[in-house]
């Protein structure tokens, strides 16, 4: 896996993936920034949340439970202190669809969080306490 960052401008850089694709990112005002783009820092909660709701999301279909949709609110806390890393990141699953089982939603945010999201696996090796918790909504 690769990537290539290139500065544009005052705060403003493009980010491109070895798979193609381009994301502009931007810091805040204070530094210059004008606010083109998500914070470095947010992405990596973007991150984490996506890589678990591709896990969840997986399994959940692999079990054949009827999911029609999946969300996660990333809620964090950072050092007050530089480098201000994570110190908190909570991850709230928001699974729909009808006849889900909990038993089954409940086993897939725990493989994810446990053995398969590298992200969230990586941050809270780093020292972060990651937490996860669900809810099933019927569609």
């Amino acid at each position: 896996m690769q990537a290539r960052i290139k500065w544009v401008e005052n705060a403003a850089f493009v980010g491109e993936t070895g798979s193609g694709h381009a994301v502009v990112i931007d810091g805040p005002p204070d530094i210059g920034g004008r606010n083109l783009g998500p914070r470095p820092m947010e992405l990596m909660l973007l991150s984490v949340g996506a890589c678990s709701a591709v896990d969840v999301v997986h399994i959940l279909k692999k079990a054949r439970q009827p999911v029609a949709g999946c969300e996660v609110e990333v809620k964090s806390q950072r050092a007050e202190t530089d480098p201000k890393v994570f110190t908190e990141i909570h991850l709230h699953f928001i699974v729909s669809g009808q006849g889900l089982g909990a038993s089954h939603v409940e086993r897939a945010v725990k493989l994810s969080a446990e053995k398969y999201c590298s992200a969230s696996i990586m941050l809270g090796r780093g020292g972060a306490k990651v937490t996860h918790d669900f809810e099933i909504r019927a569609t």
